[in-house]
């Protein structure tokens, strides 16, 4: 059995090792979390905001992203200037504020889009002066990006609504409601879309067979050789009109047609002008009104001459309405035609020849 000064040196043993472990544990855990600076001088400076927004004691203290410091103290400030209601007390390494220029501003950042983690950032300036120990360090105007951010619910609300609305839409077109909810509800569309398909492949079968006109013109060498010829024949005539042959061709490349032509549109150009000036007879026609009216004068006295031939007057009016002389002038027609009748059957009756002897 061990004796009591062995055991008491053995619990000795193990409370120092208890102790010297435990030791050993907390200096792991400040040197991980940063919360404790060692063999580090720090000066307090201060800040004045509108809101801390969620910056809570203990939060880091950065200088453009690197690590500067903490925050010691956040609370209410007792003033009255909006932008003064919130005070932040703050520890910084005390090599680290010759890195801070007088006109650096201070803000309240996070590491994150939730906001969850915060933390205090400055932003250097560009003041040869640095600030002194105890001084005050100028807060970010925050105004506009509260404003912004107030606009952005107001943006939150309204996509809610939109989003609101298009869960309705879904709803309808899940049930079958609505043209695209029946497109894609009922079976009936889609038997006719199918149907369709398979009269799209059907023509594509068609096509690809020599079966049909579409299916000759698609697979038949015959087709694409005659279609060939007749492109070279397009062509020919196209290099004939190039070099100048035929009618056409000679009136793309011969000046003189072209010379001939332009000559006559600027003769009839000029009959034109002639006949807008009233030159000529039809120019006088077109713009003299003395010729118009000599021309309805003899329209007027034809129109009279006729009237007078219709009811009979003159030899030509009774022979038109008279038809006792339609008469004699037929009886007399027919005479005359039996007389050159019996004339060319008998001439001899009619001529006779007496010579006569002194």
């Amino acid at each position: 059995m061990p004796s009591k000064q062995k055991v008491s040196l053995a619990q000795l043993k193990v409370g120092i090792l208890g102790i010297v472990a435990l030791s050993c544990v907390v200096l792991i855990v400040f040197l991980l979390t940063g919360d404790m600076q060692w063999f580090k001088s720090q000066v307090q400076l201060h800040l004045y905001t509108s809101d801390a927004s969620g910056l809570n004691p203990g939060a880091p203290v950065r200088i453009n992203g690197i690590s500067a410091g903490k925050v010691e103290h956040v609370g209410l400030s007792g003033e009255t200037d909006p932008r003064r209601v919130i005070k932040v007390d703050f520890l910084v390494d005390e090599d680290m504020l010759k890195q801070i220029p007088s006109d650096s501003i201070a803000s309240i950042s996070s590491d994150n889009l939730l906001g969850s983690t915060k933390f205090l950032q400055i932003n250097k300036g560009e003041s040869h002066e640095t600030v002194k120990a105890g001084a005050t360090v100028k807060s970010a105007d925050t105004r506009q990006f509260d404003e912004l951010v107030q606009q952005g619910y107001s943006v939150l609300d309204s996509l809610q609504s939109i989003l609101g609305k298009v869960q309705d839409i879904v709803g309808q077109v899940e049930v079958g409601k609505g043209s695209l909810g029946k497109l894609l509800v009922d079976e009936s569309l889609y038997q006719s879309l199918l149907a369709t398909v398979n009269q799209v492949q059907l023509l594509s079968t068609t096509l690809n067979s020599k079966t049909g006109t579409l299916g000759r013109l698609v697979n038949d060498d015959a087709l694409y050789n005659q279609f060939q010829g007749v492109m070279t024949k397009v062509d020919d005539i196209a290099q004939g009109l190039q070099q100048g042959k035929g009618s056409a061709g000679l009136f793309l490349k011969d000046p003189k047609m072209y010379n001939d032509l332009n000559h006559s549109i600027n003769e009839l150009n000029t009959l034109l002008a002639n006949l807008n000036a009233g030159k000529g007879t039809m120019g006088q026609l077109l713009k003299d009104d003395k010729i118009a009216r000599q021309l309805s004068a003899t329209l007027e006295k034809v129109d009279v001459t006729i009237d007078k031939i219709n009811s009979g007057q003159g030899t030509i009016g009774q022979l038109m309405v008279n038809p006792a002389l339609y008469d004699a002038a037929t009886g007399t027609t027919r005479e005359l035609h039996e007389f050159l009748k019996d004339f060319r059957a008998n001439p001899k009756k009619f001529l006779s020849i007496k010579l006569h002897v002194f």
